[in-house]
């Protein structure tokens, strides 16, 4: 006779079989960290502050954007820094009648050092120079004294009147070089009367006072 009985796990206890799970869950970090050393989860926790610190330094420091310099001020041309004064003639005991030494001071006021040369006394019949060297260097900032050599070879070409005279100079500096007329007081244009005078025996006219200034410049390329 058959029946039907009380049914029975499949795994039963006294089978000793084990049941399968399911879904089981990994152990949980946590549950990981509770099981490290102190030792361990000190020096841990010392890495990590020190990683949040230098994080926080990087993000809160200031930028170190490139600073570009302003351009640099442009090279004055020569002329514009360049000032002459007549200051009297130079004290010579052996000078020949026909010729004048005439005394200057040469200032530069700004920029490169400037190199200059005379090259002429304006009217024709005279000749100029700087003596004992023909050309000197005047730096920023300084003032040269220098003596010009003003000689008569022709007197057929000098006006009767030396009014407005003034004195050719070429300058150089590291922009350009400029041929310039400097004007000067009536200090110069006595003098120069007096040398025009005594060296071609005629009868000149005193010049009357004249403004000083410069004259018109022109660029050599």
């Amino acid at each position: 006779m058959s029946g039907i009985g009380p049914v029975e796990p499949a795994d039963s206890a006294e089978t000793d079989a084990s049941y399968e799970i399911i879904g089981g869950d990994s152990p949980r970090l946590s549950d990981r960290w509770d099981t490290l050393p102190a030792r361990v989860r000190g020096a841990a926790l010392a890495v990590g502050v020190i990683a949040v610190a230098a994080a926080g330094v990087v993000l809160l420091s200031p930028s170190h954007a490139p600073v570009h310099a302003a351009p640099p001020a442009p090279v004055p041309w020569p002329a514009n820094v360049t000032e002459w004064r007549y200051v009297g003639l130079a004290q010579t005991t052996d000078s020949p009648r026909a010729s004048g030494f005439f005394r200057f001071a040469v200032t530069v006021q700004s920029g490169p050092p400037v190199t200059l040369r005379v090259t002429g006394a304006d009217f024709r019949g005279l000749t100029a120079q700087v003596t004992p060297e023909h050309s000197f260097t005047v730096h920023a900032g300084t003032t040269r004294r220098v003596t010009v050599q003003i000689s008569v070879f022709g007197c057929a070409e000098l006006p009767l009147r030396a009014d407005v005279p003034f004195l050719d100079v070429t300058l150089r500096n590291t922009r350009a070089i400029q041929h310039h007329s400097f004007l000067f007081g009536t200090g110069y244009s006595e003098d120069l009367f007096e040398l025009l005078h005594g060296a071609c025996g005629t009868s000149m006219a005193r010049p009357g006072p004249r403004p000083s200034g410069s004259a018109a410049s022109q660029n050599v390329d």
